[in-house]
């Protein structure tokens, strides 16, 4: 995979095999890996029993709102571009103006990431004791994770 920044000030991601489309389409898998959606489970920590019902039924749903159009928006963005993988033409472009939506995507897959693996807390966390599929999942979140660090630096820095 090519990621590199735009002239315009956004970053341009060139898949380059099948591998590459399976870890972009892995945002939504993993953003979505629970049965409770993540706006619900971020409302169940407000134990304040004065606030809590307010906030479930004011502060969740917009979220939840928020929360699916950012995964809508990547899931468009990455089924166009592998509608034609091989078209040098049809890379995906992240501008400016999706960029926090990008963002807000790749973070709800770590939350959920991590929320599943406990990559951060756990001590076996180390690569080479982990088994395929939690491998797999730490290289997915270190992924993100650069690209997280890679929108911040190129499509939403002044």
């Amino acid at each position: 995979m090519k990621i590199a920044p735009t002239l315009e000030g956004g970053i341009r991601i060139d898949a380059q095999s099948p591998e590459d489309w399976h870890c972009l389409r892995a945002i939504i898998l993993d953003a979505n890996g629970w049965e409770t959606d993540l706006a619900s489970r971020l409302g169940g920590l407000v134990t304040d029993e004065k606030i809590a019902e307010d906030w479930q039924d004011i502060v969740v749903p917009d979220l939840r709102e928020a929360f699916t159009d950012a995964l809508h928006h990547v899931y468009a963005s990455v089924e166009a571009a592998s509608a034609f993988p091989d078209d040098d033409e049809s890379p995906i472009w992240i501008t400016r103006e999706d960029a926090d939506t990008w963002y807000c995507a790749l973070n709800q897959a770590r939350l959920s990431m991590e929320e599943k693996y406990r990559f951060g807390q756990d001590p076996e966390s180390d690569p080479a004791n982990l088994s395929p599929v939690r491998h797999e999942a730490l290289v997915r979140n270190y992924f993100y994770c650069d690209l997280q660090s890679f929108i911040l630096r190129h499509a939403m820095s002044l």
